[in-house]
């Protein structure tokens, strides 16, 4: 399993969450580029390729404001759909949605990320997309305390409809059965 992310918002997490959790999937810096949908593809074919499982982690706010990307955004979710082998983590309007979730049940509209973060400041004060903040596992950590992780997954799951929400909680289905407890 290779993790493939837009930033370093998602490389840190999942490294993170690797390590804090045990999850056995592949998470290298240069699966984490700021990246088109057409790049996302070609990098999905590699890990299809070699036999992999795909997990293509991205905010979809693009989807809102650029009519094209849209459209590759629409095309990829066809192709894949029926692909067990593809597991497609979107988040609207970005990654910092999930992290709300551990904390809010919402589902309001978030224009943008900047949006998000001002209420998930509320919970995480010091919250940053600065390399200084996310490479400490601390930020991370607390989102697995109190079984937050779990109200995320059950919250995302419940909301899967509407102007904001986060697929994330697909992941979790596959790496909690794949997971270690040894």
């Amino acid at each position: 399993m290779t993790i493939i992310g837009e930033g370093a918002t998602e490389r840190y997490y999942f490294t993170h969450l690797k390590r804090l959790r045990g999850y056995n999937y592949v998470c290298k810096p240069r699966n984490f580029t700021e990246q088109t949908f057409d790049e996302m593809r070609k990098q999905i074919e590699r890990v299809l390729a070699d036999n992999g499982i795909a997990v293509c982690v991205f905010d979809a706010d693009v989807t809102r404001t650029r009519p094209a990307e849209k459209i590759k955004y629409d095309d990829m979710r066809r192709k894949y759909a029926k692909n067990p082998s593809v597991i497609l983590c979107d988040s609207m309007p970005s990654i910092e949605f999930w992290f709300l979730l551990h904390y809010l049940n919402t589902n309001r509209y978030f224009a943008t990320s900047d949006d998000v973060i001002t209420v998930l400041r509320r919970f995480i004060t010091d919250f940053s997309k600065h390399q200084s903040f996310l490479s400490k596992e601390i930020w991370v950590s607390e989102l697995m305390r109190n079984d937050k992780l779990g109200f995320a997954i059950s919250r995302a799951i419940k909301l899967n409809a509407g102007e904001s929400y986060s697929n994330i909680y697909k992941l979790f289905g596959v790496l909690e059965q794949n997971y270690n407890y040894s």
